[in-house]
């Protein structure tokens, strides 16, 4: 049967082949550590109690037809509101536009500003931006990061890249790594957007920045989010913003994002959504107007996930450190912010209990699903090459208790390798 050039070269996710390994293996009665998923469990992390009760209330009152299609206005004023106490952001409602979760508004960035054939800069590691490129054909340009740069990409990474390019897409804090861009490292990246744009003509379409902060809210320690029209105010032009709820309230299934910017271009992302039929649900986004308004709320349900993320994310940290220090040829990054971990687990060349050897990442991180009963994704599966043998992980479904029974599981099964 023949089928589109678009879906005969899009690509599945690699996160849901690891996925089908770990449920043929739960099918066999075996308890996986999914560490894999950037979700929540609703058990351990549950939505905001008064949030939950609002959506029952909402849907109580019938608020069950069709959204505006950039929105509720209630709600787009609250994240006006929102944007400006949190970041001092200013953002008319009319700027900002609703959709269901984050994929939305990242898609409709995409069609809103890139051509096929156009250049979209990215970095390496990053999530799901070439896919995005497939389906706009797009010409993806992956720009490789590094470890001693916490895989955050860096000015000097990224210039050789701009000339020409419609769309630069930057995340902080980044999924896959839970790392973030510093001010002195993001001003410098700012820069050189600015100084690209300076090139273009009269009537040129610009170097836009694609923005995404769904994980702004879940930052640990000194660690401080910056955002770039914040720091270069002239950047407001062509930055437009992904964030939304799905994260920092555990709120994935939820479905209530928003993203904001330059109102022409916001105001043609509205169109894509609202042809897309993407928005979010209406008794969601009632409630989400009304919780977004008690800063109480919010700041009391931040303060209790940070610390409890923070405390899974670090314990794990300290047990790779560990375990390095035994030597064991793993490491670890200081978590950032997000749900994320940065592991290291370079055991390629090694050979397995049953004689396998473990030619790649993905070899790796099967042998540690199978031995070890953990699974984590190898940064292959977010745009570098297999021999990159680093890791995310992710504990929004995990307890703390679950968290600290992998450390001594991982040591034994890379105690068998020869």
């Amino acid at each position: 049967m023949s089928v589109s050039k678009l879906a005969q070269n899009l690509h599945g996710s690699e996160i849901i082949k690891i996925a089908g390994e770990i449920n043929e293996l739960k099918r066999q009665g075996q308890n996986i550590a999914n560490l894999t998923i950037g979700d929540f469990d609703s058990a351990i992390y549950p939505i905001p109690a008064e949030l939950k009760q609002d959506i029952v209330e909402a849907y109580a009152q019938n608020q069950t037809n069709y959204p505006p299609a950039d929105g509720m206005l209630s709600l787009r004023e609250s994240v006006s509101a929102f944007l400006k106490s949190r970041f001092d952001l200013d953002y008319t409602p009319g700027q900002i536009l609703i959709s269901g979760g984050s994929r939305p508004l990242i898609y409709s960035i995409f069609m809103a500003v890139v051509d096929p054939g156009d250049k979209v800069v990215f970095p390496a590691p990053s999530w799901n931006n070439n896919h995005y490129c497939d389906l706009t054909n797009a010409q993806p340009v992956i720009v490789q990061t590094t470890p001693e740069n916490n895989f955050m990409p860096t000015a000097a990474e990224l210039a050789p890249h701009l000339k020409g390019a419609a769309l630069l897409a930057l995340c902080s804090p980044l999924n896959p790594t839970g790392t973030m861009f510093s001010k002195k490292d993001l001003e410098e990246i700012c820069d050189l957007v600015i100084a690209e744009n300076k090139t273009r003509k009269a009537g040129e379409k610009p170097l836009y920045l694609m923005y995404d902060q769904i994980y702004s809210q879940l930052t640990f320690g000194k660690h401080e989010h910056y955002n770039p029209v914040s720091l270069r105010p002239e950047l407001k032009d062509v930055t437009i913003f992904v964030d939304g709820s799905s994260k920092c309230f555990a709120a994935t299934g939820v479905r209530v994002g928003w993203g904001f910017g330059p109102a022409e271009v916001v105001n043609h992302m509205k169109s894509i959504v609202g042809h897309m039929g993407a928005w979010a649900p209406k008794a969601e986004q009632v409630a989400m107007a009304k919780y977004l308004k008690n800063d109480t709320q919010v700041n009391a349900y931040l303060a209790n996930i940070k610390h409890n993320i923070q405390n899974s994310l670090t314990t794990l940290y300290n047990g790779f450190q560990q375990l390095k220090a035994e030597g064991f040829n793993v490491d670890s990054i200081e978590p950032m912010g997000a749900i994320y971990l940065t592991v290291k687990v370079d055991y390629a060349g090694k050979k397995t209990p049953d004689g396998n050897i473990l030619k790649t990442s993905a070899d790796i991180n099967f042998y540690l699903i199978k031995e070890a009963k953990v699974a984590l994704v190898p940064f292959s599966a977010f745009g570098t090459g297999d021999d990159v043998n680093w890791f995310r992980v992710s504990v929004g479904a995990s307890t703390l208790q679950d968290i600290e029974q992998l450390t001594p599981r991982i040591k034994a099964a890379l105690g068998k390798l020869v």
